[in-house]
């Protein structure tokens, strides 16, 4: 029997209601958008109207809005995050992604819920309890191999979503303390003061410094545009871009990039993988992800722990860009570079100096291979460069017409008694017709290109006209202003019938009788309301404590981060190698009144920094 192909959807950060526009523009089958409260970026929220500007956009191409209702949520919260939630509905959003397990006993409509990062997913046991408690989508932990995601799938239903493009939290989403301890930011409440890009010593217990004023737990930026197919071949379906703070040319250069890989993939295996949302992009410039916000690249965990290179980007948490080439000498104010690049003014251009700090500058003038910046600059031969901000790649980002999303369409005409009807059907089958009383005359010529030129106008429309059939139609004459008339009416009976035939997910019964992964919860595991104390209760849990949020004690000890990279293997001083041992134990991260200790639990091949 044949199967139906899966349903994949490239997923896009939205700061913003135009953000969200742009991505699905640029290739995007469902963005995620975060409300004015509760959406764990509190410089990200929105009001229901512009969110709702952006489902009315994104249901015209079958794609879906997410909102982020994901932080964690105090007693008082409670009955404003209902009211919210009951909003979102009503706007129609397709579903909510939250961490809070408190929701769930909220009084709210049957909207789908999907398991947000912070909720840390790392096992088949802990995916399989969200499906069973009524979740429709479950967000995977980053720091997954290839092979612990297949066996997630195994052990699941629902459509798994994983991230693919983005920066890197180094400690385990939902289980990052050190904000909230260190700062009174709570990164589980959308404050996070990114702790983790901070420069920091590294010393042993005698006082010895092993690195020194290193962002030594600033990870590089997750990419994972060459293990698309080995992803979706694992179980993954819903494919996420990190970076709901990003700008707009961001985040269109990303979406069009990874939307041409997934397309080739669906172009080679119909059979097996189909894009969610309709619609061909058509870009005019080349999508480039070395040219966007980047730190450096790495796949994290996803090839496994001993596959892994370097993951992280001591020198600098800031974006290094492109590579340019190298230094070849300097001449009054102008720098010669050599570079097979093309270099423009205004393009912005850094490196590390002799003391390896960052130092960068922007181009004023470039005459073939040499570079004048707008100040001098103290830079020495063989001196690598970097551009980080290419002026014109971004010009034409910045261009409103960066790129055009249409629907192919089918419009077919025939007569009817006192008129004419027109049908218009998309490319996926959705159709609409309509009739116009019209008093038909005979045509003198031939009617084809006069139709044919009043219909192709659909340029403020999600649509392009692919073929036009005027049937019995071909012999009358019918008025200029009369096509026009027929023409947006069944454009405007076409969007209707698109955004009537909507699939939406609906939250999946809960099952009662499902059982928790573990009976006890610590302060890591953010219980803060009543609530979500009450639904693990039901779940089988009998100790529970508070959450660090609402206890607002940090203890010595206490842990602030939980991450799968780990110092040690980073460095080549793994304790289960002889490098090992040129490390001593009870490390120390320090920067200003910063202080963390480094344990290492090497049967589970994690790091602990803990509270001191």
């Amino acid at each position: 029997m044949m199967t139906k192909p899966r349903i994949i959807e490239l997923l896009s950060p939205a700061k913003n209601a135009d953000t969200a526009i742009a991505a699905i523009t640029h290739g995007a089958d469902a963005v995620y958008i975060g409300p004015s409260n509760f959406g764990a970026r509190a410089s990200a929220g929105n009001s229901l109207d512009d969110i709702a500007r952006a489902v009315d956009f994104a249901h015209s191409y079958d794609a879906r809005v997410y909102a982020t209702v994901n932080t964690i949520l105090f007693d008082n919260e409670l009955r404003d995050a209902e009211r919210l939630i009951r909003d979102l509905f009503r706007i129609n959003v397709d579903a909510l992604i939250v961490q809070d397990m408190g929701i769930l006993r909220l009084d709210i409509p049957p909207i789908a819920l999907h398991a947000s990062t912070q909720c840390d997913t790392r096992t088949p046991e802990k995916a399989r309890f969200l499906e069973e408690v009524g979740f429709s989508q479950v967000v995977l932990a980053r720091e997954l191999s290839v092979d612990e995601i297949r066996e997630v799938r195994k052990a699941t239903t629902v459509p798994l979503e994983c991230f693919i493009h983005g920066a890197l939290c180094v400690s385990y989403s939902g289980r990052c303390h050190a904000s909230c301890a260190l700062r009174g930011r709570s990164a589980n409440r959308g404050e996070c003061a990114q702790l983790c890009r901070l420069p920091y010593n590294l010393t042993d217990r005698h006082g010895n410094t092993l690195f020194e004023q290193k962002h030594l737990l600033s990870l590089r930026d997750f990419n994972q545009a060459d293990r698309l197919e080995a992803l979706l071949d694992a179980g993954a379906s819903s494919l996420k871009i990190e970076g709901r703070l990003k700008d707009i040319p961001y985040v269109k250069n990303v979406t069009a990039y990874y939307n041409s890989l997934l397309n080739d993939i669906c172009e080679r295996h119909p059979e097996r993988y189909q894009r969610r949302a309709v619609g061909k992009v058509h870009l005019n410039f080349k999508p480039d992800v070395a040219k966007s916000f980047n730190r450096g690249f790495t796949h994290y965990f996803f090839d496994g722990r001993d596959a892994a290179k370097r993951m992280s980007s001591p020198d600098t948490p800031k974006s290094i860009g492109e590579p340019l080439g190298k230094v070849k000498s300097v001449r009054g104010n102008s720098i010669i570079v050599d570079t097979k690049k093309d270099v423009a003014n205004g393009d912005g251009i850094i490196f590390f100096n002799h003391k390896g700090s960052l130092s960068g500058f922007r181009a004023n003038s470039v005459s073939g291979k040499a570079i004048t910046p707008f100040e001098k600059v103290t830079v020495a031969p063989g001196t690598m460069l970097y551009r980080n901000f290419d002026k014109v790649f971004n010009d034409t980002l910045a261009d409103g017409k960066s790129a055009v999303r249409s629907i192919d369409v089918a419009i077919r005409c025939w007569k009817v008694d006192g008129g004419i009807a027109t049908e218009i059907t998309d490319e996926r089958g959705t159709n609409a017709v309509v009739r116009h009383d019209i008093d038909l005359q005979p045509a003198k010529s031939d009617q084809q290109e006069a139709r044919l030129k009043v219909f192709s106008k659909l340029g403020s429309t999600p649509y392009h006209l692919r073929s036009l059939i005027l049937g019995d139609t071909a012999d009358v004459f019918i008025p200029a202003s009369t096509l026009t008339t027929i023409r947006r009416d069944a454009v405007e009976a076409l969007v209707r019938a698109t955004k009537l035939r909507h699939h939406y997910d609906f939250r999946r019964q809960e099952n009662k009788d499902a059982t928790y992964t573990s009976a006890t919860l610590t302060y890591a595991d953010n219980v803060a309301n009543h609530l979500a104390r009450q639904f693990y209760a039901d779940h089988g849990v009998k100790h529970i404590e508070e959450a660090m949020e609402t206890c607002n004690n940090p203890k010595t000890g206490d842990i602030l981060m939980t991450t799968r990279f780990c110092l040690r293997r980073e460095y080549g001083r793994c304790l289960r190698t002889p490098e090992g041992q040129k490390w001593q134990s009870d490390l120390m991260l320090t920067s200003g009144n910063i202080s963390m200790s480094v344990e290492f639990d090497c049967r589970n091949c994690q790091m602990l920094l803990r509270h001191m």
